[in-house]
């Protein structure tokens, strides 16, 4: 893989929390910021097309990210977004030819110490050059099925689906 291109809608990855309350913003992508940090030997850019939290992500959301992918000329795609609704976005991607996209968000801010983003960043990069043309996601140190996985809210964590 020589270049990556990432796609970013928002979700928990980017929260910035202002209060004890817990107000938040989404703020803007960290993913360039960890991968420049990092030292990646592949070229990527980011677009950053939404800045919601998944729940607030609607039909006309998720035409957007299909658009946009469908627009870039490079085969592979990350797609940082929020986790409770990740599933379904994916699968509304599944029929796109000729990508690799995978898509990875976190449980806790990545600016948060102890944030599980990096890893999940991390996985979602190796997913993303070594598997075929498809959709999947990346989370909980697993590569998913769309098709075969869901949140457990109450645990916190994805887990595959009885088929």
């Amino acid at each position: 893989m020589q270049h990556l291109t990432i796609v970013t809608t928002g979700g928990t990855i980017d929260k910035i929390y202002f209060d004890d309350k817990s107000d938040y913003k989404i703020g803007a992508p960290q993913i360039g910021e960890i991968l420049d940090q990092l030292g990646v030997a592949f070229q990527f850019d980011v677009i950053p097309i939404l800045r919601k939290d998944s729940l607030h992500m609607g039909a006309e959301d998720r035409a957007l990210v299909r658009s946009t992918i469908e627009a870039q000329p490079h085969r592979h795609v990350l797609i940082t977004h929020g986790t409770d609704t990740m599933v379904e976005t994916a699968r509304e991607l599944a029929d796109i030819k000729g990508k690799v996209i995978v898509l990875t968000g976190a449980l806790n801010p990545a600016r948060f110490q102890g944030s599980d983003a990096v890893f999940n960043i991390g996985c979602a990069v190796a997913a993303v050059q070594t598997l075929p043309d498809g959709v999947y996601i990346t989370m909980n140190g697993r590569v998913w099925d769309p098709a075969k996985v869901r949140k457990n809210r109450d645990a916190n964590r994805f887990e595959e689906v009885a088929g």
